[in-house]
């Protein structure tokens, strides 16, 4: 019950925000309830729950040391949230070291609850998380090319030699979609682009801020190794192009989910078994 009222909030967090925030916690009390959120988590909570009102607070009487230390309170927590680095959280293993093909490495799925709070937590410092005017306007063509690019960059990273060609619909297709594109997709969206990128491109020309938001994407996946670095970079330009051109964070999260979809269902997933 609390994985799916959570996953209800994320899907309403766009269009109704307030109704979306009485969700997320009608399912961190249930999580509470389940053991799913244990002290350690549930005391960090509520002081993120504090230190977002101060910074609406803060914010809304422009008083700007208490605005930028509340701010970067928050973003702190969103990134401790996305490395899994608070304790308390219980994520519900899903998947345990299934192998979707005889030619793909074995992996394991969660529904990781603490990853799937950033939006909110971001929400509280970037009223536009999910959307705002376009940064760069898209040229002729643009879009077409940009869709083009995705299953482009899942070739080349089987010309590369780390991904091949194997088609699969697992049974558990469904639970991966949901998982996928509200707590996978959705949580490293709202941060990497939402937040990180969107914050910057208000500092520096919107092209340096797209580089180097997708650089730190690709360096958030280096317990995978220099290839998935290097892939997980070029999706970031990929889904950093897609939020500068349209303004809305569900654009990005569309181009990020679709990657993965096309990964699972054709290519090995999450990448070639290693053969001693």
């Amino acid at each position: 019950m609390g994985w799916t009222l959570l996953a209800a909030s994320l899907a309403l967090l766009d269009i109704r925000k307030k109704i979306a925030f009485f969700i997320a916690l009608l399912a961190i009390a249930i999580g509470i309830h389940s053991h799913i959120l244990t002290t350690p988590a549930i005391i960090l909570l509520l002081m993120t729950i504090v230190v977002g009102v101060a910074h609406v607070y803060f914010t809304n009487r422009n008083q700007f040391i208490g605005k930028n230390l509340t701010e970067l309170l928050l973003v702190i927590v969103s990134i401790l949230l996305f490395i899994h680095y608070i304790p308390g959280f219980h994520n519900l293993k899903y998947l345990d070291k299934v192998q979707v093909g005889p030619l793909s490495a074995p992996f394991s799925m969660y529904f990781n609850f603490d990853k799937a709070l950033i939006p909110l937590v971001l929400l509280f410092c970037m009223p536009s998380l999910f959307r705002r005017k376009p940064v760069v306007n898209a040229p002729a063509h643009g879009w077409a090319l940009l869709i083009a690019t995705v299953p482009a960059l899942l070739g080349l990273a089987t010309a590369l030699g780390g991904l091949a060609v194997e088609l699969h619909l697992p049974s558990w297709f469904p639970a991966f979609v949901a998982a996928n594109i509200l707590f996978v997709s959705l949580a490293e969206e709202a941060l990497f682009r939402g937040y990180i990128q969107q914050k910057l491109s208000q500092w520096m020309n919107p092209y340096f801020a797209l580089i180097i938001t997708s650089l730190l994407f690709g360096a958030a996946h280096f317990a995978g190794g220099s290839l998935l670095v290097a892939f997980a970079t070029l999706a970031g330009l990929i889904y950093g192009v897609a939020w500068m051109w349209s303004g809305r964070l569900w654009v990005a999260v569309g181009f990020h989910f679709t990657l993965n979809v096309l990964h699972l269902l054709f290519y090995t997933y999450p990448a070639k078994a290693l053969i001693s």
